[in-house]
């Protein structure tokens, strides 16, 4: 990939999950850090993987991480024994490294018809009790559940945190950004049918916009099927700065500016 140069952070990427994908995560980190990625939020999906991640990924000091259950079967089922390990995870981890709590959150499209909708919302409930008491931001995964999700953050005015891989409109994104979120785009900025999406980009306050990458998902025009990797973050900041009628490099100077306004300092 040829990098322009514009310093780029990826705020959320699966990188223990680029290998099952065919990519070497230790490669594209040493190439990205020695042209123009400047720093990446590692997040999980699951508990008990946070120390094998710490393990695999603390060797540059760039990378930071976050630790969440995604509302699987498995991880709504097991609430009441997953978050109190999560917790323990996190409290056992070098000081400095989490950054946040996350992803986790309410996803409608794949837990339909058929799925414990109380139990997926009662986890959310309990990773946002989590963040409170741990003074972490959040990490908020939300597909086709945005009544349900804005009503379970309201119960946590303390509480801010991200919507990542933004998929609403700017309607939704006026009433995250009430609350006190940011709004974070990735490479489905890019696609054909996501018209709303860049409305909602434009409009967003310069001091509240973050972008990813959420690799190996998601991976922008041109590299569509394809699996996403962090220093594609770049073709999406590129293509945000474009419809915020600004340059990449002004683009990106806001957001490490905005990222360490959420995530604490060091991006």
């Amino acid at each position: 990939m040829n990098l322009s140069g514009v310093p780029c952070i990826d705020t959320h990427a699966h990188l223990s999950l680029l290998a099952s994908r065919g990519l070497d995560p230790h490669a594209l980190l040493r190439e990205g850090f020695l042209k123009n990625l400047n720093s990446v939020i590692d997040v999980s999906l699951e508990s008990g993987d946070l120390a094998g991640r710490i393990k695999e990924f603390s060797r540059y000091p760039a990378v930071r991480f976050a630790s969440g259950l995604w509302p699987h079967a498995n991880a709504i089922a097991e609430r009441n024994r997953l978050v109190p390990l999560l917790e323990v995870e996190i409290n056992s981890a070098p000081k400095g490294l989490v950054r946040a709590l996350g992803e986790f959150g309410l996803d409608r499209r794949h837990n339909g018809e058929g799925a414990d909708l109380g139990g997926e919302a009662e986890l959310m409930d309990m990773q946002l009790a989590l963040a409170e008491k741990l003074k972490l931001p959040v990490i908020i995964h939300s597909r086709e559940a945005f009544a349900e999700t804005l009503a379970i953050l309201q119960k946590y005015p303390s509480v801010t945190g991200v919507i990542h891989c933004f998929s609403y409109t700017e309607h939704e994104a006026k009433k995250f950004l009430d609350r006190g979120y940011f709004i974070s785009f990735a490479g489905n900025l890019s696609y054909k049918n996501a018209l709303p999406v860049r409305e909602a980009c434009r409009m967003i306050p310069d001091d509240r916009i973050l972008f990813e990458t959420d690799c190996p998902y998601l991976a922008p025009v041109p590299y569509r099927g394809k699996a996403a990797h962090p220093l594609m973050v770049e073709e999406t900041i590129t293509l945000g700065a474009e419809i915020r009628a600004v340059s990449p490099q002004e683009l990106a100077g806001q957001l490490r500016v905005n990222t360490g306004a959420l995530f604490g300092t060091g991006f």
